[in-house]
């Protein structure tokens, strides 16, 4: 690590937050200050991996900056008077929970630009592409390094509308309305959500999440505090997403396209279930002790559902997509994050939060797959891979096959992996839950939570059988095998993925501290 000042570490933080609001200007501008391309549409993309690349180096000297003998203290902290009259701040900072989302962020946002500037998505013009990608980068690292709730809340809110255009725009079949079925839950979702952050700011006397915290909720009264976590709770559930409010999940990541997917995946389902670990779990415990069973038992009928969805998608004739059978088993991998954080213990806090990364890795990496299989055979309809176009993949295109089946592997947790250290902890904080909540209820999820690592293994396997092997016809022509640049897009991903499944303690290192002190409800 190397040593940097203070108040280089805070410019660099708010360049990572507002650094992709002036590209995203610059973007639109008639003569964009990206470099010189074939075209202005080259130009424009080459300008979003400029910018995208800068935020990425910004946020990695960040994390080399950052002090990691005192993870749970808050680093390169702004805090500046915004409003007032609300005693809104624009309080910024980053510790050991916040800092590797932050990383996964500005890591696949470039990793999609560069992507899209090679395979740019059928649609409009590249500069609103460009744009709109910037803008949904700022609001999902301003999500990750603000510490005031109103502003938490905006930077939640920033991100949709771009996803909204991203998918309606972009997207493939019926993406009118996968995007506006994402937009309603979502929105809808964030109404009551800042109901509840308005009454936790009112009764508390402030916004600020890091004097919350540290008040841990002795300002705000047991019935406030439920009335509160039921409030914000619905909000970050519906964007986690938590069964029964995902049905805006699968027709979403069907319609939208590969990178609108990666990032839809990899980044912001991570905001729901960081709401949870970062507002609602300091700030109003007793309010969520009295939620914490019934969200653990959501947490694992989703597990379960969202397998077994899978499992139907996978099986011959079932007429089963890809891409939507691996945004249902998102629904089950964000399922063992929120079990995670329901036990309320730092061991299911911590699983929780290194699933998160795992999961933004590993899916990340299955979307950039399923949308090579699709620029090369036309289609992500399992039958028609598995019987005509993508049988024997090993044998048409043996690197493309091989990434899928280390993906799905990956995916399903396989020790040595990163799939596997985040649902094994979520599981042992279920064993033996946080004082007053009921142990022998949390057994039983921990078991049914197990039983859903089988089913997760069992269609994974399903897939890669049906879509990598078999006997390769004669006269079946070959597939293009991974591009230069798809090796450029997906080689750190598969990179992290086995290095933090060799080395978690690079993650807990950071995070369990920060997880300790927070819950402890101490100052930092």
């Amino acid at each position: 690590m190397i040593d940097i000042n203070e108040s280089v570490m805070q410019f660099l933080l708010a360049f990572v937050v507002v650094g992709p609001l002036l590209g995203a200007a610059a973007a639109l501008l008639p003569a964009p200050p990206g470099l010189k391309g074939k075209s202005p549409e080259q130009a424009v993309l080459r300008h979003g991996v400029t910018v995208t690349g800068a935020v990425l180096i910004a946020a990695v000297v960040l994390a080399l900056g950052f002090d990691h003998d005192q993870p749970s203290k808050m680093q390169a902290s702004t805090d500046i008077s915004w409003i007032p009259a609300l005693d809104v701040r624009i309080h910024l900072g980053i510790d050991g929970i916040s800092l590797p989302l932050l990383v996964l962020t500005a890591l696949l946002t470039f990793l999609c630009a560069l992507y899209s500037y090679f395979k740019m998505p059928a649609g409009p013009t590249p500069k609103a592409f460009v744009a709109l990608l910037l803008v949904l980068e700022s609001g999902t690292l301003a999500t990750f390094a603000v510490l005031d709730l109103l502003l938490f809340f905006l930077a939640f809110e920033m991100v949709l509308i771009p996803m909204y255009f991203l998918i309606a725009r972009w997207g493939g079949e019926d993406r009118s309305q996968a995007a506006w079925r994402f937009i309603l839950y979502t929105l809808l979702g964030s109404v009551v959500m800042l109901l509840g952050l308005l009454l936790i700011g009112i009764k508390a006397g402030t916004f600020d999440m890091m004097a919350l915290a540290t008040d841990n909720g002795r300002s705000l009264t047991t019935s406030v505090q439920v009335i509160a976590v039921l409030a914000i709770g619905i909000g970050l559930a519906v964007k986690t997403p938590m069964w029964p409010l995902h049905s805006w999940l699968p027709d979403a990541h069907t319609a939208a396209p590969t990178v609108g997917s990666v990032l839809l995946a990899g980044v912001l389902l991570k905001m729901g279930t960081y709401g949870f670990v970062r507002i609602l779990l300091p700030i109003a415990p007793d309010g969520f002790r009295t939620f914490a069973p019934y969200l653990a038992a959501l947490a694992v009928v989703g597990i379960i559902y969202g397998s077994l969805a899978c499992l139907a998608l996978a099986k011959q004739g079932a007429k089963g997509d890809l891409k939507r059978l691996i945004a249902y088993s998102s629904v089950g991998h964000m399922g063992f994050v929120l079990l995670g954080i329901s036990t309320m213990t730092p061991t299911g806090v911590n699983g929780a939060l290194f699933a998160n990364i795992a999961h933004g890795l590993i899916t990340g990496l299955l979307f950039f797959l399923v949308g090579a299989l699709k620029d090369r055979t036309g289609t992500t309809d399992l039958d028609t891979l598995a019987e005509e176009t993508g049988a024997a993949l090993y044998g048409r295109a043996p690197r493309l096959g091989g990434l899928l089946a280390f993906g799905a592997v990956a995916s399903l947790g396989l020790p040595g992996l990163a799939g596997f250290w985040g649902e094994m902890l979520a599981l042992f904080g279920a064993f033996q839950p946080a004082e007053g909540l009921n142990r022998a209820a949390f057994l039983t999820f921990m078991a049914i939570g197990a039983f859903g690592t089988l089913l997760t293994a069992a269609y994974l396997l399903i897939v890669v059988r049906r879509v990598c092997m078999g006997a390769l016809p004669q006269d079946a022509p070959r597939l293009t095998d991974v591009r230069s640049y798809e090796f450029a897009a997906w080689t750190p991903l598969v990179v992290l993925t086995v290095v933090a499944g060799l080395w978690p303690k690079a993650l807990l290192g950071l995070s369990d501290p920060a997880v300790q002190q927070l819950l402890a409800g101490g100052t930092r």
